[in-house]
């Protein structure tokens, strides 16, 4: 049963994802006059539906390959590899026959309503739910900070139990840390317990020069305990034979206290081989792991230790669309910076990608309507930045053609279309079969 939610909600989520995407490119072509052909969820390879119907001009339908979805525009070159319809006078109603800002327009169409999916589903959960935040006497009472090399490097420490800042007692520490009332001030004082004394710091006044981005890391942030998850099947903790809730305790001899001191000490193993002690019901165990290249050992934690001490904070309409806004920004970028390392070689694609199985993975056996919706929005976003990606086939590519037409006042040949989505569909076709490999591997153990 447990298996049959999952792919259940994969492809609820798929369906969803597709049809509005290909929904922003079809209302877009409409609203400028053209005909759309045909409008389907998935592919019908070789012809085969599941189910179609005619209304007006446009054809729609299921097709049987759940890799996508597409809108057949008139008079334009896409993955039908339609050359016939381009061989006649152009139409009024056809693609080819609009100025370029409006195929411009129909061809980021389906980006921008992806992009606006995750920023309405962020938006409505913040709004919904609402945010919550461990107060800085709960942390405290659990050991502290977890304190990054770049908060070390600035005077803070791991295991610091922060008091006031500029005299001021703290409730909620990480937002007040990272206030610009606080960062920006001249005298940044720091009063703590470090080590059982009451000690005060005061950091550098050029603060906000010296606070740097880590995308694997909070600057400063709650010792979260963990439990594994999710473990990804082929993975070194599955190999390593680490089950779900199992709680990883020690690095060969290292103690990791908390799920970033964890991802710190991982870190420096990266590709070899260390011992990991963990217990199971209570119970200490050890065992032996090959660490992937990145630094990870394949799975998803669940924070424990704060359950039920967490203070709920609600926002208006308009204060939720700022941080859906402000979180979908920062998922764009950290995807984007994720697939430079993959593409750069700093991260080993089959430890970073997922394919079907991997996404279905991601929703788990548990229906859990906002899991669902966080998940969803997720990979909203992810599919807003792949479409756009510069590569012939996808929206991207036709964005690079349309944009040098403005630029240079000439339109691309046919035959250069033609060629280049002939290309572009090759690329995609090995991207698809690398990830299904990539996927399977996993599975397998290889």
């Amino acid at each position: 049963m447990s298996t049959i939610i999952t792919i259940v909600q994969f492809f609820a989520a798929l369906a969803i994802l597709v049809t509005l995407h290909e929904l922003g490119h079809f209302l877009a072509a409409r609203a400028f006059g053209i005909r759309v052909e045909k409008f389907y969820l998935f592919f019908d390879a070789f012809g085969v539906k599941l189910f179609k119907f005619k209304k007006g001009d446009t054809e729609y339908g299921v097709g049987w390959l759940p890799l996508g979805g597409y809108v057949k525009i008139a008079g334009m070159v896409d993955e039908s590899l339609d050359k016939d319809q381009l061989a006649s006078e152009p139409q009024p109603w056809e693609f080819r026959s609009k100025p370029a800002w409006q195929r411009l327009i129909v061809m980021i169409g389906g980006v921008v309503v992806n992009v606006v999916l995750g920023i309405v589903i962020i938006s409505t959960l913040t709004f919904v739910k609402g945010d919550t935040f461990i107060p800085n006497e709960k942390i405290n009472q659990k050991g502290g900070i977890y304190a990054s090399p770049n908060a070390r490097a600035i005077g803070l420490q791991t295991g610091d139990q922060i008091l006031r800042l500029n005299n001021k007692n703290v409730d909620n520490l990480i937002a007040e840390f990272g206030n610009p009332d606080f960062i920006m001030q001249d005298v940044k004082k720091v009063e703590l317990i470090r080590n059982g004394k009451d000690t005060t710091i005061i950091l550098p006044k050029d603060l906000e020069n010296l606070v740097k981005f880590d995308a694997e890391l909070p600057f400063i942030s709650p010792r979260f305990g963990f439990a594994l998850k999710r473990v990804v099947s082929g993975s070194p903790a599955d190999k390593g034979g680490l089950l779900m809730n199992d709680k990883i305790i020690r690095i060969d001899t290292i103690s990791v206290l908390s799920f970033f001191e964890f991802k710190e000490v991982i870190a420096a193993y990266k590709g070899k081989e260390t011992k990991i002690e963990y217990t199971r019901g209570g119970e200490e165990k050890t065992t032996t792991v090959t660490v992937n290249a990145d630094g990870t050992l394949g799975f998803q934690p669940e924070f424990i230790g704060f359950k039920g001490l967490e203070k709920k904070i609600s926002y208006g309409l308009f204060e939720s669309i700022g941080i859906g806004c402000s979180k979908s920004y920062s998922l764009i970028e950290a995807n984007l910076k994720g697939l430079s390392k993959v593409v750069t070689g700093k991260v080993n694609a089959k430890n970073s990608l997922a394919g079907p199985v991997g996404i279905a993975q991601m929703y788990g056996p548990v229906w859990d309507w906002v899991n669902f919706w966080e998940i969803t929005a997720l990979i909203s976003l992810a599919l807003a930045l792949m479409n756009i990606l510069p590569i012939p086939a996808l929206d991207g590519g036709h964005v690079v053609f349309l944009l040098y037409e403005i630029i240079s006042g000439r339109p691309v040949s046919d035959k250069v279309l033609y060629v280049g989505q002939i290309i572009g569909m090759a690329i995609l076709l090995s991207l698809f079969v690398f990830i299904f490999w990539v996927d399977i591997s996993r599975a397998l153990g290889f």
